[in-house]
């Protein structure tokens, strides 16, 4: 049975950081991505996303940044990142979709299919787009308008003359109804008050928001979103829709109807769409054969070392969920993978 060194799961950011560093440390692995194409999560976003307006993206190791632009953010990343592949040879094969992992006598064994690849390490950096979340309401199903969840949204104008009520507190939502308020009427929606912020988000900031994120794995506890301890802020092109209105949040309703939603003072709004911007959860299920969860949720990391299977690295996951976090991500867990490797050796031979 020939054993790799090595299994990247996932070629975004954060799987291809992660090859990059694992290639220059000679370390034999393959990287599996459930996609057809190069791109990761973002080929799946809408066509209205600019780069401008995801503020760029970081650069992967050893290559320059795609940088701002008016452009698509669904076409300029997938195209940087299938130009990384090809340049630096990485090993990525797709698309395959991982079932399970699983532990046969010390060696993980990673399933997809009638496929399987044995390794002594795991990288695992699969994200969350795959795992779209969406909390349970009374009278859901009843609901005779569309409802879709942020992973569906293409864009404003198939929206226009509908009524949208938009549930969701985070950046996504912010970044719908700037574009939905000036084509159509909306009803922002959220379980908290929205907290915007008013200052500069300096580096310092930054990296202030993400240590809270990284305390939270470190205990165990499933990760927060950066933004839910960065807040809020509008950008230019959502003053119009804040001029509207667009911003002024109401507190959950208590049920869903056919037509609309049920406040809880009983009093009813009229709907024609439903837009879950309610976020995602990290795609993990099929780490599940590992027992890597804490009893308090989340799966405790050590860096980006999973505390219960060292063997086990976690990127794009807590405070690496960013293209930034990404790059720095990759090159700790190849390091964790490289430990984990000669550690593996001195006990073999000694």
């Amino acid at each position: 049975m020939d054993v790799l060194d090595s299994v990247v799961i996932g070629a975004g950011q954060a799987g291809l950081s992660s090859s990059y560093h694992l290639q220059r440390l000679g370390i034999s692995h393959v990287v599996l991505d459930s996609d057809p194409a190069p791109g990761g999560a973002w080929q799946h976003r809408w066509d209205s996303l600019t780069m401008r307006d995801v503020h760029g993206v970081a650069a992967l190791p050893d290559s320059g940044s795609p940088g701002l632009s008016e452009r698509r953010a669904n076409v300029v990343v997938p195209a940087y990142f299938s130009d990384y592949e090809r340049k630096h040879a990485l090993p990525v094969l797709r698309p395959v979709r991982v079932d399970r992992v699983t532990d046969d006598a010390g060696v993980l064994v990673v399933h997809a299919g009638d496929r399987a690849w044995t390794t002594h390490t795991l990288v695992n950096a699969t994200g969350t787009w795959s795992h779209p979340f969406v909390p349970r309401y009374p009278g859901m199903e009843t609901f005779a308008g569309e409802q879709l969840h942020t992973a569906g949204y293409r864009g404003a104008e198939r929206f226009r003359g509908r009524r949208v009520v938009v549930v969701g507190g985070g950046a996504s939502a912010v970044q719908f109804l700037g574009e939905l308020a000036p084509v159509t009427e909306t009803i922002w929606v959220t379980r908290r008050e929205p907290v915007w912020r008013t200052d500069d988000f300096t580096p310092d900031a930054g990296r202030r928001a993400v240590a809270l994120v990284e305390e939270r794995v470190r205990r165990g506890l499933p990760p927060a979103s950066v933004v839910s301890v960065t807040g809020l802020a509008l950008r230019e092109q959502e003053r119009a829709a804040e001029l509207l209105g667009a911003y002024a949040r109401r507190p959950m309703f208590s049920a869903v109807e056919p037509g609309g939603v049920r406040w809880a003072d009983g009093s009813f709004e009229p709907a024609d769409v439903i837009l879950w911007a309610t976020g995602f959860r990290p795609a993990i299920g099929h780490l599940a054969p590992l027992h890597l969860r804490s009893p308090q949720g989340g799966v405790q990391l050590d860096g980006t070392t999973a505390v219960a299977d060292r063997r086990v690295q976690l990127v794009g996951y807590g405070p690496s969920a960013s293209t930034i976090g990404a790059n720095r991500a990759g090159r700790t867990a190849a390091r964790g993978v490289a430990r984990w490797l000669d550690g593996e050796s001195l006990s073999t031979t000694g």
